[in-house]
């Protein structure tokens, strides 16, 4: 299992594609769910912060070992999550994974996690 929390910063006047997109994927959870299976992927969740003007996005995500990358996907969901990542996400600025220091999970949960693939 992979536990990652990195920071991603967002292109300057990308702000309001940032918000349509996750507005897009809050309204389409049948189909967000579809790509979570094939990447082996527990957990995935999208934190926003602005920093002195500057806008962040945090990805938490819980991932099993054997998970596709979204880059070798063909659902039609990831493509724009391609497309809207080379759009927003400022490549000049590396993303940063904080550290992880304690993980804790009721081991009953942690069984109940294990996606199908493995």
């Amino acid at each position: 299992m992979r536990i990652e929390l990195t920071r991603f910063r967002v292109r300057d006047g990308a702000q309001t594609k940032v918000d349509e997109w996750m507005e897009f994927l809050n309204a389409n959870q049948d189909a967000v769910r579809e790509t979570l299976e094939p990447e082996a992927m527990y957990v995935e969740t999208i934190f926003h912060e602005v920093v002195d003007g500057v806008s962040f996005l945090y990805w938490y995500s819980v991932q099993g070992a054997s998970g596709q990358s979204v880059n070798n996907s063909e659902h039609w969901l990831d493509q724009h999550h391609i497309a809207f990542w080379e759009e927003c996400i400022d490549d000049t600025y590396p993303g940063e994974d904080l550290t992880l220091r304690v993980h804790m999970l009721p081991q009953r949960v942690a069984a109940a996690m294990t996606p199908l693939a493995e």
